[in-house]
């Protein structure tokens, strides 16, 4: 439990991270997210380099095109993340995307799976529907920022894309190892924005007149809240059930919040916070559902993995557990 509170946590601080390096560098969203990726994948190699475990047979290991599939979601995931960040602020950008992620799976997993939304997940999408109706119009001082709050919703549909891909893989026991599905989605992500994040506004490296603080901010959201929390999230999973990770995973969220106000001076007026409550309130009731249905059953009510924000890839061949953007 404590490894997935502590992941919780430092997913909240991958979007914090993210304003100080655009306040601090003329580094763009696309850069930004081609950084992550790159430094997140040399933690992991190394991680994956010195640790002894058996490997999969054949038939559980995914093929080539679904891991590159599951890269380009988590690219789309973490890029969108980082823009609605740069454009609405930390606070609603992360309440957005982890509100707005766990619906989309829930209607994805009703649409290609048949799974049965039940009554706590209608009335969930309904909540969410609608806390994101009070973000958008009810926050009066322009804090929420429609052009954000679309690259939330973009980021939250890579996510549950992401989700149901790895739901889909469990399902047919060719999950494969976590953490070697993360690192191809940090490749695959580093070397598809390579170009794109080259040809973004001043380029692919930072210029900033204090370039040691944006490059230890670089190194930070690549070990900390990628490859540190990705593996702390994984262990912690591993030992607790889907729902009760669901809980402790909204850390995320909050911690986002708290550091939004205390250090980035942002403003939470009263539509802000109603419309959180709301979203927040529909991720509940989905966990609700998720609890209370049996194994067997397809009821859908569980939220998402993957990660805030920076949240990460699913554990496969388990019940998804709502996480990020990061």
């Amino acid at each position: 439990m404590t490894y997935l509170v502590v992941a919780g946590a430092a997913w909240g601080t991958a979007g914090a991270a993210a304003s100080l390096l655009f306040l601090a560098s003329d580094l763009g969203p696309l850069a930004l997210t081609f950084w992550r990726c790159a430094g997140g994948l040399a933690v992991l190699l190394g991680v994956l380099a010195v640790r002894r475990r058996p490997r999969p047979a054949p038939a559980a290991r995914p093929s080539t095109g679904s891991l590159i599939g599951t890269g380009l979601l988590f690219t789309l995931f973490q890029a969108a993340y980082f823009a609605a960040v740069r454009d609405t602020g930390l606070a609603v950008a992360t309440v957005v995307t982890l509100g707005a992620g766990p619906v989309l799976i829930a209607l994805g997993a009703r649409h290609w799976m048949g799974e049965r939304l039940g009554t706590g997940g209608v009335l969930a999408v309904l909540g969410a529907l609608a806390g994101l109706g009070v973000l958008v119009l009810g926050s009066g001082g322009g804090e929420v920022r429609p052009a954000g709050v679309a690259w939330a919703l973009l980021s939250a549909a890579g996510y549950a894309g992401m989700t149901l891909r790895a739901r889909l893989l469990g399902r047919r026991g060719a999950g494969g190892d976590p953490l070697v599905t993360t690192a191809w989605s940090a490749g695959v992500g580093a070397l598809c924005l390579l170009p794109l994040a080259a040809a973004e506004g001043s380029g692919l490296l930072p210029h900033a007149a204090d370039l040691g603080r944006v490059l230890w901010l670089l190194a930070y959201v690549a070990v900390v809240p990628t490859a540190l929390a990705y593996a702390l999230y994984f262990t912690g999973a591993a030992a607790v059930r889907a729902a009760t990770v669901s809980v402790v995973m909204l850390i995320e969220p909050v911690s986002a919040a708290v550091i939004a106000v205390l250090v980035l001076g942002e403003r939470l007026t009263g539509g802000v916070v109603l419309g959180t409550v709301l979203l927040l309130a529909a991720v509940g009731a989905l966990i609700a559902a998720e609890a209370r249905r049996p194994a067997d059953r397809g009821v859908v009510g569980g939220g998402g993995a993957g990660g805030g924000a920076g949240g990460p890839a699913p554990r496969p061949g388990s019940a998804p557990a709502q996480s990020s953007a990061r």
